[in-house]
């Protein structure tokens, strides 16, 4: 055929398919009403789903504000490494001897005491001319020893007994401080936050008694502060706490709410969860992000003078370690959930990895039948409810992660591979009514 006859076929064909068209008119309005309520849904559908998934940071962020912060025990859990990080006890040892310091008159005893000894009869002048030289040495020993037993009383199991009991007695106050009220062991003071180290230099006070410090039991009862934020965001975390204590559990029931509501009402259920999952890891990325720069920037805004760098950074990654420990759990979720939709697709890897799946299950199961093994009735009916069976073991699968208090990542993958576990069971004791033969007809 020419090139001239195939254009003159195509221009005919054309004009049958328009002809054919123009014949069949205008789709009947049902039709065009189906298409808009579809089109509908699937716009519903997406705003569900990204509110779910904008929702979900702060999801993860309110749970552990009314778990961490609003709960003592768990609040207590949180703050008990600090006791054993050597920055902090650092900045503490350091704080608690200068307080002890403070109300000892080491100087002013050692020179009293020096010069009374160069006094004593029998001492030469020789000796006496010397004596007063050792009052620096003396002193700086005397500090040096004191500096020394609060160390090893901060490393000891008794003071973590100690901080236990001050940050429990604290938490109240603390709590009421982030609601805006004042008063108690915590306060706020403009920009800062401070815990009294009043029973733990009462401790310190015992130990150096002890120790035969008898010096040290002139040391008054000791209201020293101990500056735990100083920064310009008190103000705005005491609104942050008022917010997400309002919100508490309820956000994410609201944002998995969004979630399942949105893949229900898509037309592609699929392709919707998909979409879902990586969003909620991508969100958990992003708050994972917003963190690291918070850490930063609450390390920098602490003065020197009140926490070292090392120190702050240790305050702030303890107090947030169960949220990040949520944020990985809830990306790790996202991912699985992503994965499930991906490999139920029509892909060609998806496809594969199905085959492979059902043809390995199989091979099992053929083998096991070889050696006499039957299901019986037992695989007659998980073959007919085959589908019901898989639905209750992912359902059974998230009821599980819902209800674990401060499911960790391993925790999620441990779920996940369980209930793959549960459908390889499905599929390998699953097993058709046999078709009748001949003589059974």
């Amino acid at each position: 055929m020419s090139e001239t006859q195939e254009v003159d076929a195509l221009r005919a064909r054309i004009a049958e398919l328009e002809s054919q068209l123009a014949a069949a008119g205008p789709p009947p309005p049902a039709e065009v009403e189906e298409h808009r309520h579809v089109r509908g849904l699937s716009v519903v559908s997406g705003i569900l789903v990204v509110l779910a998934v904008v929702l979900a940071p702060l999801s993860v962020t309110s749970v552990w504000a009314n778990r961490v912060i609003s709960n003592t025990d768990q609040y207590v859990k949180t703050v008990e490494p600090l006791v054993h990080d050597p920055a902090v006890q650092a900045v503490l040892t350091d704080e608690v001897t200068t307080a002890v310091l403070d109300n000892i008159d080491v100087q002013g005893v050692t020179k009293e005491a020096l010069t009374a000894l160069a006094k004593q009869r029998g001492v030469s002048a020789d000796v006496s001319a010397v004596i007063p030289g050792l009052e620096a040495a003396l002193v700086n020993g005397v500090n040096g020893f004191v500096h020394d037993q609060v160390a090893k009383f901060i490393a000891s199991d008794q003071f973590a007994q100690v901080w236990d009991q001050v940050n429990r007695a604290a938490h109240a106050q603390m709590v009421r401080l982030l609601s805006g009220e004042q008063g108690g062991a915590v306060t706020a003071q403009g920009d800062t936050v401070t815990l009294n180290l009043g029973p733990i230099i009462a401790q310190v006070k015992a130990a150096l008694v002890n120790q035969g410090f008898s010096l040290a039991d002139k040391i008054p009862t000791v209201n020293k502060t101990f500056v735990l934020v100083q920064s310009s965001s008190v103000t705005h975390a005491q609104g942050a706490y008022k917010l997400l204590e309002k919100l508490g559990v309820w956000l994410p029931i609201i944002a998995l709410a969004l979630l399942i509501g949105g893949v229900a009402l898509a037309r592609d259920r699929r392709r919707a969860l998909l979409l879902g999952g990586l969003g909620l890891a991508a969100a958990m990325i992003l708050l994972g992000g917003a963190l690291a720069v918070a850490r930063t920037w609450y390390v920098n805004e602490t003065p020197g003078n009140v926490l070292t760098p090392d120190a702050a950074g240790s305050v702030f990654d303890t107090l947030v370690r169960f949220l990040r420990s949520s944020l990985r759990a809830v990306g790790v979720l996202g991912l699985v959930l992503a994965f499930a939709a991906f490999i139920s697709g029509p892909s060609t890897a998806a496809v594969g990895t199905r085959r492979g799946f059902t043809q390995g299950i199989g091979s099992l199961r053929g083998s096991a039948e070889a050696a006499g093994w039957q299901t019986g009735r037992v695989g007659t009916w998980t073959y007919t409810h085959r589908r019901a069976l898989r639905l209750t073991a992912a359902v059974l699968g998230g009821v599980v992660l819902m209800f674990w208090n401060q499911p960790t990542a391993g925790v999620v993958v441990g779920v996940a591979l369980v209930v793959l576990l549960v459908l390889a069971v499905i599929e390998f004791v699953g097993r058709p009514t046999p078709p009748r033969s001949a003589t059974q007809s």
